[in-house]
């Protein structure tokens, strides 16, 4: 199938209409889909937020901002589809259950990713934020959760990066993990730029 193909039927898909209309957002399907063959970086996050399901356009929002500085990345590299893929758990934004974010919809992920990451990559570096994503690429290594899983992000680097979800939730738990910014966040950098680069 050719990808511009593959990236239409997902922007078309409507398998979860319903489950959407009957949450707190009784919203549409609007599939975010931003990735390319030959890309050399994979962005696998869980599902878009309210924001990036009004824009239409991945990390639209401040958890964006902070991971374009995690990686050291402006927004037109960032953006650029030929050569950062942004694919998530889940294309759409999966809405609200009191007043917090659902999961991403397992049938997204069983119904499209793995077409997706096959008309993408081979991927030089992949980035996985949050638990869903790491739980998907990383298998029992991620059982232990996110932290152990970044934690121990010298067993997959340089080839993969576990990162926490780039929220200004996690504010306080950056602080009490100071080895990310000081360990982590330096030699993600650096891999970013060499796979860029």
């Amino acid at each position: 199938m050719p990808p511009e193909d593959l990236t239409n039927r997902i922007a078309a898909c409507r398998l979860c209409a319903n489950r959407f209309a009957a949450t707190e957002t009784a919203h549409a399907p609007r599939p975010v889909v931003w990735f390319r063959p030959g890309a050399r970086l994979l962005i696998a996050g869980q599902a878009p937020g309210a924001r990036v399901h009004a824009a239409g356009i991945p990390f639209h929002d401040p958890s964006g901002d902070r991971l374009r500085d995690w990686l050291g990345l402006d927004r037109d590299t960032f953006y650029d589809r030929s050569r950062v893929a942004i694919i998530p758990m889940a294309f759409c934004f999966p809405g609200y259950s009191k007043g917090a974010d659902l999961p991403p919809p397992r049938l997204c992920a069983e119904t499209w990713r793995a077409a997706a990451l096959e008309h993408a990559g081979p991927f030089r570096l992949t980035i996985l934020v949050g638990g869903h994503a790491q739980k998907y690429h990383l298998g029992r290594a991620a059982a232990g959760g996110v932290t152990r899983t970044v934690a121990a992000w010298r067993d997959t680097a340089p080839a993969v990066f576990p990162l926490p979800h780039p929220s200004w939730r996690n504010t306080a738990w950056l602080k009490r993990n100071p080895w990310f910014a000081a360990e982590l966040l330096p030699a993600l950098r650096r891999r970013v730029k060499e796979v860029m680069g």
